[in-house]
């Protein structure tokens, strides 16, 4: 019997995928691609996994990626598999923030799901290890792991250390504040550039608890990657170490048969949402985690966000609102102390099954208790706040839901009278020039999935008014989003938007509007029959994009109340 009959009776148990592109007579020629690639004749007969690397050089968050990449295949080839490297995009939040290009960032979520589903499954990939590190392609690698359903794991790239600056930490939103700062002459043009020049020192993501260290937290919360990867330093002994184990144990879930849909359960998602809460997280979690929980057939609303948000504290005392960074989390054991924390005192399902091959609960047996005198995660009978700080808002400005990020420090409820911007840059100039005075809410509208196209994050408008010293005095609503980094009174996924028609779309300058987070409604305090009248009047504004990946996302995404995702065709 010849050589390719024999190697087509093997057993393709850990080969479900690969097994039909490499096995056989008529695959000689796939076979024959992969010998100039560097294979080895038993290479073919291990499970190919897949590692996904986000690494580049446009970003710190990812330009260590490649090299933590090596690693991961490091530990899937030493453990019997045949990995093979393969590259997405990702974007830069931080340098197209308040820019145009910005539009492009949400989009780059979409791009990074489709494109790693598309190589996964064209190749014939038995799994996959996927390794990201800035805030949109964690997202986008846990919904093509979800789309695709085989054994897979994900790893976070790890944080930067905060840069120093008169013996104070500084980041990526030290610089933004500072810019508002400087607008009204609070700090010179010599100390604007001393704070960029040093306030991001290395590799790493934003060092806050910004939008990727909240969503790598709450895929460890999920399941999906190892205990602690999500508080571990970009540069790190233990951040190598990750890695490797995380090919080992992609080798080990094709061999247990364990996929992404057995570990996203709902009670899993609801154990990402509370770890969110308890960190005091990105309102972008809202977003990320009703797509990845689309992606995995699972019916995630914002209610479930209301529902724990209700019974769970915010514990952690991290930046944007708070005074540490993810470094000094790392510094006291990570985020696997403060899963035992929440599970023993039944705030987290126990019973989840995770990549390790183990529960929750089986994971944190050992788990060790924070050291005695930190400051940085409270005690349950002390807690930064009772309740969680995001809080999902409905009424006549948003009848489908709004996301709001309350922490308590700017207060529970803003009335004001409306200051209207048709995009960002308008807003963020009349910030800059001091046009905005106490009393005003900022209404920045077309910013959203549909209207901007790409619901651009409001962080230079947030930031400026944070370093004007108006945190407290002004609200700013949008149907646009916010970036992790943002505080202040601020209420974001207004639904619908106003490029759909939404109310939002109507407001004018002077109207009073009233934001209340203790009844968890955002209302225009106008007459019905006024609403009504505009309404019947409004024309939706010129369609800017008619061609392109901008045109394209319009043309398919939904609304941010479904997690503005772009493979819904039918209802």
């Amino acid at each position: 019997m010849s050589q390719a009959k024999n190697k087509s009776k093997q057993s393709t148990g850990n080969r479900k995928y690969s097994s039909l592109v490499l096995d056989g007579v008529q695959r000689a020629p796939s076979r024959g691609m992969l010998y100039a690639v560097g294979y080895q004749e038993e290479d073919f007969q291990k499970p190919q996994i897949g590692v996904v690397s986000t690494g580049s050089q446009i970003t710190p968050c990812n330009m260590h990626i490649n090299q933590l990449a090596q690693e991961s295949l490091k530990g899937v080839n030493d453990h019997q598999g045949k990995g093979l490297l393969f590259h997405t995009i990702t974007i830069s939040d931080g340098i197209s923030m308040g820019t145009e290009g910005m539009k492009y960032s949400l989009v780059s979520r979409e791009v990074i799901a489709d494109s790693i589903e598309t190589v996964v499954g064209c190749q014939g990939f038995d799994g996959l290890v996927a390794i990201g590190g800035c805030d949109k392609n964690m997202p986008g690698c846990l919904m093509a792991m979800a789309r695709l359903n085989r054994p897979s794991i994900f790893v976070y790239g790890g944080t930067i250390l905060p840069g120093k600056l008169h013996n104070r930490d500084v980041d990526i939103i030290s610089i933004f504040e500072a810019v508002g700062a400087h607008a009204s002459h609070k700090i010179s043009d010599h100390e604007l550039k001393q704070i960029e020049s040093c306030a991001i020192p290395g590799a790493g993501s934003c060092g806050g608890m910004y939008t990727a260290n909240t969503m790598a937290s709450a895929i460890e919360a999920l399941g999906m990657s190892l205990p602690n990867s999500s508080a571990q330093a970009a540069i790190s002994r233990e951040k190598n170490e990750d890695c490797r184990k995380a090919g080992e144990t992609c080798v080990r879930l094709i061999q247990q048969n364990i996929r992404p849909r057995d570990i996203m359960t709902k009670k899993a998602f609801e154990n990402a949402i509370t770890v969110v809460i308890a960190l005091g997280g990105s309102t972008n979690a809202v977003l990320h985690l009703i797509a990845i929980a689309h992606s995995a057939n699972i019916k995630l609303r914002l209610e479930d966000f209301t529902r724990v948000s209700k019974r769970v504290p915010v514990l952690a005392d991290l930046k944007p609102s708070g005074k540490y960074v993810m470094a000094d989390l790392v510094r006291i054991g990570g985020l696997t102390p403060l899963l035992k924390i929440l599970m023993d005192n039944n705030f987290l399902h126990p019973d989840c099954l995770t990549v390790t091959g183990k529960t929750i609960k089986e994971n944190l047996s050992d788990a060790p208790a924070y050291p005695q005198g930190q400051t940085v995660i409270r005690s349950l009978d002390h807690p930064i706040k009772k309740e969680g700080h995001i809080v999902i808002l409905y009424g006549n400005l948003a009848p489908e839901g709004a996301v709001a990020k309350i922490t308590g420090k700017e207060g529970l409820r803003f009335t004001g009278l409306a200051k209207v911007f048709d995009s960002e840059e308008k807003a963020l100039a009349k910030i800059l020039g001091g046009t905005i005075k106490k009393g005003h809410v900022i209404v920045i509208r077309y910013e959203g999935p549909r209207g901007g196209p790409g619901m651009r994050e409001m962080l230079s408008p947030t930031s400026a008014i944070m370093g004007k010293g108006l945190g407290k005095d002004v609200a700013l609503i949008t149907d646009g989003r916010f970036s992790g980094g943002s505080h202040g009174f601020v209420v974001g996924h207004i639904t619908p938007e106003a490029y759909d028609g939404g109310v939002l779309a109507i407001i004018r300058d002077g109207d009073p509007i009233t934001i209340d987070a203790e009844k968890r409604e955002i209302n225009l305090e106008i007459p019905k029959t006024e609403i009504k009248k505009r309404l019947k009047n409004w024309k939706a504004p010129r369609v800017k994009y008619r061609r392109g990946v901008l045109a394209k996302y319009r043309a398919s995404v939904t609304s941010a109340s479904e997690g503005a995702v772009t493979d819904i065709f039918e209802k």
